[in-house]
């Protein structure tokens, strides 16, 4: 059982009030004990005042508002405009609840990277999956587990149309949104990725190969317009042992936002970030650079 938040509730300001501000974002932050929702801002007023005005938080005119507002700040914006927010508000000290890719590119990805480790602030990267009791469980028997090679897999037609299909997203594709989670996982269950492959088209479908430490051999394969009952996120490990599966099918993601929140106010309240920090969407981001076709 969780114990009781006892803190003082940590401040967090959102930037931004498109679809996963909305859905995700401002309501886990609403929800509490642990934080607070100080404030909403993004470019367009009217959408941040109606993300503000479902928890009766405060609208901030202009971004130097909200960060007067607040001692953190959540993104839910593309990645470009994520990777120059971030370091400003890294160089006002503020701590940074941040999406991953942490930027469109390896160079916005080190500035930000640059600008925390210069401010010494506070990160944690909302790699959702990570949250969950069965991805933590899945990962923990993975460590005792000797992989000769992996398959994995992220699938969803989500980009076919809906209010995910962002511009971003049809411009980047399957890569740069989902790719982070899989190498996440894989970079963990497998062994260190020291070479990533890619070949096809973001916007579609992209195949991953990944070549890890321990001479293991994994593949991934991305789409985002697929037409599926429902997403699917798999990993299958395989070595002289058996096999090992993980299966996003069965879980509810629900359980991911708790966790979250509680083990960011804790970072923030410690000063301390945990292993999923702006250091690990770093590394991410330079395995995505790798993986341009």
């Amino acid at each position: 059982m969780t114990e009781s938040w006892t803190g003082r509730p940590v401040r967090v300001g959102l930037v931004g009030a498109g679809p996963w501000a909305r859905t995700m974002h401002a309501r886990m932050l609403a929800a509490g004990p642990e934080t607070e929702l100080a404030g909403v801002w993004a470019r367009r007023p009217e959408a941040a005042a109606e993300v503000a005005d479902a928890y009766g938080a405060p609208v901030a005119a202009s971004f130097d508002e909200l960060l007067d507002r607040c001692e953190a700040v959540a993104f839910a914006v593309p990645p470009a405009v994520q990777a120059e927010a971030a370091v400003r508000a890294a160089r006002a000290g503020r701590a940074l609840l941040l999406e991953k890719p942490l930027g469109p590119d390896l160079a916005s990805a080190r500035a930000v990277a640059e600008a925390v480790e210069e401010s010494g602030v506070v990160t944690q990267l909302v790699l959702s999956k990570r949250y969950h009791p069965a991805t933590r469980a899945f990962l923990a028997e993975a460590r005792d587990f000797e992989a000769t090679g992996a398959r994995s897999c992220y699938l969803h037609g989500a980009f076919l149309g809906g209010d995910f299909a962002t511009s971003w997203r049809l411009e980047h594709g399957a890569l740069l949104d989902l790719g982070p989670h899989l190498l996440d996982l894989l970079d963990l269950a497998v062994g260190p990725v020291v070479s990533v492959r890619g070949t096809g088209d973001p916007r579609h479908w992209i195949e991953l190969t990944c070549e890890h430490e321990n001479g293991a051999v994994s593949q991934a394969s991305l789409s985002g317009t697929v037409r599926l009952p429902q997403a699917r996120t798999r990993l299958e490990l395989f070595g002289a042992g058996g096999e090992l599966t993980y299966d996003t099918a069965g879980i509810d993601h629900e359980e991911c936002w708790p966790v979250l929140r509680r083990e960011f106010a804790t970072a923030v309240r410690t000063g301390r970030s945990s292993d999923t920090d702006v250091r690990r969407g770093l590394r991410l981001q330079e395995l995505l650079e790798q993986a341009l076709p």
